[in-house]
């Protein structure tokens, strides 16, 4: 109640009920499937219980977040997830994120976990975090002696004698087992009460299990069979499935179903029929041997199997009654292992190791086996073990079998941060003849996309225009990777047209499904660094989108990161620095989890840049210090070149401009470096040219001036390089008309910096009005720079115009207060006002394109500004004091 309070639900201390729209109860468990209910739920009861058996799907729990956060919108609900330790790691993730995401929604989430069962380091991870969020825990001890007593003596209606206590301790003081246990045993008279004390009529302690034994006896010889065989179908069961295993007609069974019924062992569940506790199932399953339980299981496993379809529901089956070399029973778990591969990795996991487990070394089919479980690990992003097991079945694989292994570990390297060791694994496989076409095809790509990462282009721009040459010779998958080679090629020789023809092609052939999975949304990724380095953000974004949606549908976990810190780029490059931020941290958080480290560097290299901007350079070389230790190259699409710029940047910043350009030698002396550095972060030109400058090294000065002239001339349909040139040239050679020219920038920060460099020009120029138009030049750069936060940049301004006998106080508004309505920032209101006009997170994130991580930071740091929980509050104070926002003004 307390944390329905706090999530903004206000409770009638008569009624006991929750004023405004009902709270609804929405309840489940792990085991059974927790997203399955997300989709399932009827919408008008509130009844989840009609669930089936399943994990969440990798990343498309994305859509079934927003029929959750659709409902929460409305009513206030209360989310009861039990068995949490039965909840494979994406499931744990994704947990992680929605309970972040949808922190501002009137949704309490009540998880709950059994210690000592499941993945220990995850779920620690996972209560660490929400503990340290603002979740409350809970640790259920077992029930003391008085509280065992107590319990005794509400169900019982008199105060326990010993026996009757020391039955009761049977139990190890679990609740639910104690009133289950005295339930049953006062419904078989195992009680006497007098003289308001309750005592058991025999001395005999039965045990837990012998309870639920005692109810089937007293059912007919049939009726047990039937129970037991539908106990080894689950704890749900059809009666279609019993029906076939018994090999009986469905209509005999009725008149035992009814006894099964009536004995209150099993009741209707939907469509199917359930166990009316896990007890009773239990119980049921315990009155069969080992040795046959092993053996119906295999048979049911069996009887899936012949009947066609899906291998899925078998395997259950076959995981608990498979034995070594019983091939039938592998070749199940074979194939539904391949079926939930892209659906439920995790899974795909657990089934393929299994059955490696199971498997004779010399069967021919081990190491298709190992190829699955590789490809699953890999996909999940326990990349370690993956690549632990590749490298062990390749240790013992022939000729025939190494192949697939050897592609499978050169995906791993090159998710790992490792593209130049990915790159020498596909080239020694190519080296090969006779492989097949298929995964000649997939060395191909990941070759050609290793060196990309690298940015090595020489090195694979002849082989692939001769993959192109010969298409017919080759894969789809390699000629899509020799087109993102060529693409790549094309934006840093500067001919951005030729980049895009090479890079919509590659879509057309993605987009038709023949390639691998993996390989499909990188044709995207690099589409909108192309619309981003052409400064088309829009365009860019939509690209962005459309990855991640790929991402999602395909179940590519690994590769979750991408598209939050993609879009972290965007908005740091847009000036907008707490939307930049809150992507990097998303992006940095999910890599941490999957243990991708050349993305982890790239969010923490973009929390340094905005550290850096902000003025905060303790935290800038803090995280500076943190991704040089994360051992990977840098992440996929950014490079070298972008982490070498921002080190250069903290370096410069903290009054080391030697340093800096030492750790920019390459990229000022070589000219492709050069080129990509300036595609890739469009203000690298005169800030670069600025630097060189101010180390009094004008041939490095010159040599920026000099690409980045290249790429206008190059770029002709392309002002903003016409631009770049300009504001470059302006420093080098002191040009003021230059400098004017390269203030019509559509990015806030470099417009600002062009004004402050024209300023400064101004400055030292003689002249009767030289000074006041320095002046007017300055407060420009200094507006700019406030507006978007670039504290740093704006105090150098600050200092230049003291300088000039002129003092500026910060921006042209009062310093703003650190909470209430008017510590908020202008983005901040915005979300506020859309909130307060009932937009959820996602349809905000829609209307001012931002992604709904950034929406969520946003809330979150409005609450803490405004001292509150919940958007009833917020959006209250909304309309208290700035009621235009809620009229949509």
């Amino acid at each position: 109640m307390t944390a329905f309070r706090q999530r903004g639900c206000h409770e009638d201390e008569d009624t006991a009920r929750f004023s405004g729209p009902r709270l609804t109860w929405l309840a489940a468990r792990v085991i059974d499937g927790f997203m399955g209910h997300l989709a399932d739920a009827d919408r008008e009861t509130g009844d989840w219980s009609g669930f089936c058996r399943s994990s969440w799907p990798g990343w498309r729990g994305r859509a079934r977040e927003r029929r959750l956060e659709k409902r929460v919108a409305h009513e206030p609900v209360l989310l009861a997830l039990d068995d949490l330790h039965w909840a494979d790691p994406i499931t744990l993730l994704a947990l992680r994120a929605m309970t972040r995401e949808l922190a501002s929604y009137p949704l309490v989430w009540m998880l709950t976990r059994t210690i000592g069962s499941g993945d220990w380091s995850r779920l620690n991870c996972l209560f660490h975090v929400l503990e340290r969020n603002g979740a409350t825990r809970i640790t259920l001890e077992p029930l003391d002696e008085r509280a065992v007593e107590d319990v005794v003596t509400d169900v019982l209606g008199a105060k326990p004698e010993p026996d009757v206590l020391a039955l009761a301790g049977i139990v190890d003081g679990n609740p639910f087992l104690l009133v289950d246990l005295l339930e049953k045993l006062k419904s078989e008279g195992v009680f006497q009460l007098a003289d308001d004390r309750v005592r058991m009529v025999s001395a005999r302690l039965p045990q837990v299990r012998a309870i639920g034994r005692e109810r089937l006896e007293g059912l007919p010889v049939r009726t047990r069979y039937l129970l037991q065989c539908a106990g080894i179908l689950g704890h749900s069961f059809s009666v279609r499935d019993l029906a076939e295993m018994l090999g009986e007609p469905a209509s005999t069974l009725l008149p035992m179903l009814e006894e099964a019924i009536s004995a209150g062992i099993i009741k209707p569940a939907g469509d199917e029929l359930s166990f009316r506790h896990d007890l009773l199932w239990q119980a049921v399953i315990g009155t069969i041997p080992d040795s046959v339980r092993r053996a119906m299981h295999h048979d049911v496993g069996e009887m899936l199997l012949k009947r066609g379809g899906s291998a899925v529901p078998a395997a259950a089956h076959l995981l608990h009654s498979a034995t070594r070399g019983d091939a039938s029973a592998l070749l199940g778990l074979d194939r539904a292992a391949q079926e939930v591969l892209r659906s439920s990795p995790q899974t795909a996991v657990d089934l393929a190791m299994r059955a490696l487990e199971l498997s004779d070394p010399a069967d021919p089919e081990w190491f298709g086996r190992a190829a699955t479980a590789v490809n699953a690990l890999t996909v999940i992003g326990r990349l370690s073990e993956a690549a632990d097991l590749a490298r062990s079945a390749l240790g013992r694989a022939s000729s025939l079998h190494a192949p697939r292994l050897r592609c499978a570990l050169s995906h791993i390297l090159l998710w790992s941060g490792r593209p130049a060791d990915a790159v020498s694994e596909a080239e020694n496989l190519l080296a090969q003849q006779d492989i097949p076409s298929d995964l000649r095809g997939i060395a191909e790509w990941t070759m050609f996309w290793g060196l990309i990462w690298q940015n090595d282009l020489r090195k694979g721009r002849q082989r692939a225009e001769a993959v192109l040459a010969h298409r017919e010779r080759h894969t789809d998958a390699a000629v899509v990777g020799a087109l993102l080679l060529l693409a790549r090629f094309a934006m840093v020789d500067g001919r951005g047209a030729d980049s895009f023809t090479h890079l919509r092609e590659a879509l057309l052939i993605t987009d038709s499904g023949t390639v691998e999975a993996v390989q499909r949304p990188y044709a995207r990724l690099l589409l909108s660094l192309q619309y981003r380095s052409m400064r088309q953000f829009d365009a860019a974004d939509i690209a962005i989108q459309a990855a991640e949606e790929e991402i999602e549908s395909l179940g590519l976990t690994v590769l979750a990161p991408q598209p939050a810190l993609f879009r972290s780029v965007l908005h740091l490059i847009a000036g907008r620095y707490d939307d930049a931020a809150a992507e990097a941290q998303t992006g940095k958080t999910i890599a941490e989890e999957l243990g991708t480290h050349g993305f982890i560097r790239v969010g923490l290299s973009v929390l340094a840049f905005i550290a850096m901007r902000r003025g905060d350079i303790d935290a800038a070389v803090r995280y500076i210090e943190r991704f040089q230790s994360t051992h990977a190259a840098p992440g996929m699409l950014f490079g070298p070149v972008w982490e070498k710029w921002v080190m250069a940047v903290v370096a410069e910043g903290q009054g080391d401009p030697g340093r800096a350009i030492d750790i920019l030698r390459t990229i000022y002396t070589d000219e492709e470096e050069r080129r990509w550095a300036l595609l890739t972060m469009p203000l690298t030109a005169a800030w670069m040219t600025r630097l060189a400058l101010a180390v009094e090294n004008r041939p490095y000065a010159q040599a920026m001036v000099d690409t980045a002239e290249h790429l206008a001339r190059n770029n002709p349909d392309f002002p903003m390089f016409a631009t770049a040139s300009a504001h470059a040239r302006g420093i080098l050679c002191a040009d003021p008309d230059a400098l004017a020219s390269a203030i019509d920038q559509p990015e806030p920060w470099i417009r600002a910096s062009a004004a402050e460099d024209l300023g400064a020009l101004l400055a030292a120029t003689s002249g009767t009005d030289a000074a006041a138009k320095a002046v007017d030049k300055l407060d420009q750069a200094l507006d700019g720079y406030e507006q978007i936060g670039a504290l740093s940049d704006a105090a150098r301004v600050r200092a230049r115009l003291r300088a000039l006998g002129v003092r500026r106080r910060h921006w042209n508004q009062p310093q703003r207060p650190t909470f209430g309505w008017e510590s908020l920032t202008e983005t901040e209101r915005a979300v506020a006002g859309l909130i307060a006009r009932g937009m959820t997170n996602r349809q905000i994130a829609q209307r001012m394109f931002l992604s709904p991580h950034t929406v969520s930071t946003h809330l979150r740091r409005m609450f803490g500004k405004l001292d509150i929980a919940s958007r009833t509050e917020l959006a209250r104070i909304v309309a208290e004091e700035c009621p235009e926002l809620v009229k949509g003004a």
